[in-house]
This record gives structure tokens, sequence and C-alpha cells, in this order.
């Protein structure tokens, strides 16, 4: 290759210090060994970086152009040396995380500003995912570690889970719903009439599945509970919300909530990891995350 990070060196050196001499101080060589450096480049690339006409060289449109991209090629060479001596220590490069959607974000943040606080040379990817599509993105290696999901399968052997808590429901609708004031308990087959609201499982290799939908029942299919929410609010459906979701609302009187004939109303929700994550970013997730401020506000014990 005939870019020289170390003529890229010296000029970054040279425009800081102003002469050959006190650039070449700075990197504890000689000025006519920086000189010579910079002149083989030169020659190389067939371009004049430094006008030496004056008394002191300087920087010619080209040398100014070489300096300023230079930098960024240095800063990345800088950024790649940190990352691997990094990465030997046992700091992974990347972490990928999948959170199941029935968790809010905003409960994450402070503990990722905490992460990167401490350890800014792990990328963080976190993905959102419903159901078993959680459990698909850990068995696939799509994620290391994988935070709220429900349901838990029937795992390999190099899958561990560990309890969240339980995750309540309530079923809901809008007070304007022919539901809310039907006489309770709702009847199956009165639910059956109207459509419920889903929130879609993000399966990509299974059929997934949809929680506490009734067979033959119409279904209005949204990509998070958010929009679950404000569907049902809006009196577009039915069905299960989280009860930390739901709470204020009902409190409001915006949804009113329906005891049925036969119903579940909740779920166990685990954090889970496969053995191959072992890596220090991983260790520190899963430590953290077991005892997650915030997670009482959502889950009730197990």
């Amino acid at each position: 290759m005939r870019l020289n990070l170390e003529a890229l060196l010296i000029l970054d050196a040279l425009d800081r210090h102003g002469t050959f001499a006190a650039a070449a101080a700075r990197l504890f060589k000689t000025a006519s060994a920086l000189s010579y450096t910079v002149q083989k480049m030169e020659s190389d690339l067939k371009i004049t970086l430094l006008d030496r006409s004056g008394h002191r060289a300087t920087f010619t449109p080209t040398g100014r152009l070489m300096l300023d991209k230079g930098r960024t090629l240095l800063r990345a060479v800088n950024e790649l040396e940190q990352q691997a001596r990094y990465v030997e220590s046992g700091w992974e490069s990347q972490l990928v995380i999948s959170v199941d959607a029935s968790l809010p974000f905003r409960i994450l943040t402070p503990l990722i500003d905490q992460f990167y606080q401490e350890h800014p040379h792990t990328q963080l990817q976190f993905r959102q995912d419903v159901l078993s599509g959680c459990w698909e993105a850990l068995n696939y290696g799509e994620a290391d570690i994988v935070f709220g999901a429900v349901q838990e399968p029937a795992t390999r052997k190099e899958i561990v889970c560990q309890p969240l808590g339980w995750l309540e429901y309530v079923f809901a609708v809008a007070p304007e719903h022919p539901l809310a004031a039907a006489p309770e308990p709702l009847l199956r087959e009165q639910i059956r009439q109207y459509r419920a609201v889903t929130v879609h499982d993000s399966s990509r290799h299974g059929a997934g599945i949809d929680l506490r939908v009734l067979d033959e029942q119409k279904t209005l299919s949204v990509h998070d509970f958010p929009a679950k929410l404000q569907a049902q609010l809006d009196g577009l459906g039915c069905g299960y919300l989280p009860l930390y979701l739901a709470k204020p609302h009902l409190e409001s009187g915006a949804l009113v909530a329906r005891q049925l004939d036969s119903e579940c109303r909740r779920d166990m929700a685990y954090l889970a990891w496969n053995e191959t994550a072992c890596g220090n970013a991983a260790t520190w997730w899963r430590e953290r995350l077991l005892t997650l401020p915030g997670l009482q506000e959502i889950y009730s014990p197990a």
C-alpha cells in the first residue's frame, strides 16, 4: 500500500507544531527522517504535499486534503487498536439484546448510559421481538440475550433462563365498545363476535403464536403494544393488555376491564441467554438486567 500511515502522522505533527524540527522532537525522530518519509509518499503517489519554496514548508491544497482525510484514518486506526485490545481482554466488540415488545424501552436507557460510560468500545444492538420471535432470535444466534420473553419453550441445553416475574394482563375495551356493557363474566361466544387487537409475532422461521385469540375470531394485527393500546382506546377491538400499560387508562375511564368466564391472566417472563455468550459484556448485562430498577412496576413477583 503506497499510502503511508507514518507519513500521515508526520503531516499531523507538522501541522500541529509548525516545523519539521518541532514535529521531529514530538515524534522522537530526526527532522531528516520525517522529511524523507513525506517525500517518499509524494514520490509513490505522484503528488505534492508540501510547498518548500519559502522559509517554512506549507501545505499545498493536496497536502491539506491528505491531512484532513488522513486524520480521519488515524482516528479509525487508533479506535481499531483500542478495540482489538478490548476484545483481547474478554470484552465483545458487539452485543445483541432482544427485548420483548411488552417491555418499555425507557427502563433500559439509564443502564445503556451507564454501560457506555464504563465500556464505550462494545457496540450495543437492541432489537424488538414479539412472543416466539424472542426465543427464535436466541435459538438462531441472532441475539446473545433475550429480555422479557414469555412462554418458556423447551429450550436446548445451552439456553439458560432466569424468571423475571409474572407479566399480568387485563382484558379491556373502550367504554363505547359493545362488550363494555355486556353482563359478566363474558362468554367465549360473545367475545368471538368482536375483533381482537393483537401484536404480530415477530417469528420468521415458524408460524408464530397469538396469545389468547379465539378460533375464527377476526383480528387487527399491529406492530407493538403502544399501537395495540391505542387501537383499543379508539374502540377498534378488544383484547388483553399488560396491566402496567393499561392501568392509567383504566383509572381514567378510557378503558374498561372485563372479566371472562375462563381465562389465564398472566405469563412468566424470562431473561435468557446462550451459554456461548459468556463475554464480559454479556455477563455485565445479565447481572444488571435481573435487578433492573423499574421491573417491579411491570412484573409481579415470581
